[in-house]
């Protein structure tokens, strides 16, 4: 470990504490000054960018079925990102990120330029990734660490039945549909289960809460540093390795005779 690194754990340990209290305090300001409201789930038709989704959902479905093709390439989430270990071990939870808190992963994106376009559609559009569960995957019971952003599953692979493969957010438990959207405030206790017999995909989708000012721009201001924090700076790492592995991987085609 460099000494670089050493100074820079030893910055983000001194100010976690307080920064979380200080979360605690602005998401008291974002629950007051939300322009939807503080509920678990949230009407589809608040937010007209989702018609966009939901009308061309099947030209993403296709550059998805095209990633399917090669499951080595698709790393586990907490591959990625390793605050996820605390939710999940094994290799029943994969991701394709496109954007992560802001950052655009351009090959990745390249991949996929229908679904890229169509993100950068969206209003405050933070994350955005293609979530893969296998069956059998049970995501404990756990709370999102932002109420300043919102969270879009748009259904893309919902095997049947679908009452096997469902989402509790608090209280409420609701079912995905393909080609449909919900969208919900991930920092509820939530949890998912994958009762079914074949792969769930959805799109998963970050993006800034509707607020009134002063909490607009406060939250925009705390949304920056989060992107620069070591929790999103690390990710953004694993990634770019976990990429050239893959590449290194690939055989290359012979030279034609």
């Amino acid at each position: 470990m460099t000494e670089t690194s050493t100074l820079r754990e030893r910055y983000w340990k001194a100010i976690k504490q307080p920064g979380f209290r200080m979360l605690k305090a602005v998401e008291r300001l974002i629950t007051r000054y939300s322009e939807v409201g503080d509920k678990t789930f949230f009407e589809v038709e608040d937010f007209p960018w989702v018609r966009n989704l939901e009308t061309n959902w099947s030209a993403i479905r296709a550059e998805l079925d095209e990633l399917l093709k090669q499951p080595e390439a698709l790393p586990n989430f907490q591959d990625v990102s390793k605050d996820q270990y605390v939710l999940s071990k094994d290799d029943k939870w994969k991701t394709f990120f496109l954007f992560g808190f802001g950052f655009k992963q351009q090959s990745n994106c390249l991949k996929c330029p229908e679904t890229t376009k169509m993100m950068e559609q969206i209003p405050g559009m933070k994350s955005a990734m293609f979530s893969i569960l296998a069956p059998g995957k049970h995501i404990k019971a756990h709370r999102g660490p932002y109420k300043g952003v919102l969270r879009c599953h748009l259904g893309l692979i919902v095997p049947e039945p679908k009452e096997a493969i469902r989402i509790r957010v608090g209280t409420d438990i609701r079912l995905w549909e393909e080609g449909k959207c919900m969208i919900f405030d991930d920092t509820f206790e939530h949890e998912v289960w994958h009762e079914g017999t074949s792969d769930r995909v959805v799109l998963f989708i970050d993006f800034v809460r509707p607020l009134r000012q002063p909490a607009k721009a406060i939250n925009n201001a705390i949304i920056k540093l989060i992107a620069w924090s070591p929790f999103v700076q690390d990710a953004r790492k694993n990634l770019d390795a976990w990429e050239r592995k893959i590449e290194k991987a690939r055989p290359t085609n012979p030279p034609k005779q």
